[in-house]
C-alpha cells in the first residue's frame, strides 16, 4: 500500500483539524494549532482525497538542536490505516537538520507509547502529573 499523501496545513483545513484534534486529544493548548497553521510551527497533514484526515504539529526553533512534536492525531475513522507513521515520516524528513526530535506522551496511553516506542523514540524521562489529570513520558530521538 503506497504512503497516504502529506502535505503541508493550510488556514482553510483548520476546521477539520479542530474536529480532529477534539475527538483525538484530551488536552491541548486551546490556540496553538491555531497558530502554527498561520506560521509559528510546522504543521502537516496526512490527506484522503485533499480532506484533512490526521496531522502532526511540531515546533522548532532554527536555533535549537531539539525539535518537539507537539501533537499528533489522527480522526478515529482513519487509525490503524499508516497515517500516523506517514505523518511521523514526514515530520522526521523535515526535521532533519536538528539532532532530536522529541515529544510527550501520557503514561497510561499504551497504545501512543508502543507507537512511538516503535518508531524509535526512546524515553528521556517520567513526567509526574505532567497533565491535569495524569502523568506523562518524555521521548526523544536521535536525527
Amino acid at each position: 500500500m503506497p504512503s497516504p499523501p502529506v502535505r503541508e496545513a493550510r488556514a482553510a483545513d483548520l476546521p477539520r483539524l479542530r474536529a480532529i484534534r477534539a475527538a483525538s486529544l484530551r488536552e491541548t493548548p486551546p490556540l496553538l494549532l491555531d497558530v502554527a497553521v498561520r506560521g509559528v510551527g510546522l504543521v502537516l497533514v496526512a490527506t484522503v482525497s485533499e480532506r484533512p484526515v490526521g496531522y502532526a504539529l511540531v515546533m522548532r526553533d532554527g536555533e535549537s538542536e531539539v525539535a518537539y512534536l507537539a501533537e499528533l492525531a489522527v480522526a478515529p475513522d482513519y487509525r490503524r490505516r499508516g497515517y500516523g507513521s506517514a505523518l511521523l515520516s514526514a515530520v522526521l524528513d523535515r526535521v532533519a537538520e536538528h539532532r532530536e526530535l522529541r515529544l510527550t506522551a501520557r503514561a497510561d496511553d499504551e497504545r501512543a507509547r508502543s507507537f512511538y516506542e516503535a518508531s524509535g523514540f526512546e524515553r528521556v524521562e517520567e513526567l509526574p502529573d505532567h497533565y491535569a489529570d495524569g502523568d506523562g513520558v518524555l521521548y526523544g530521538r536521535q536525527l
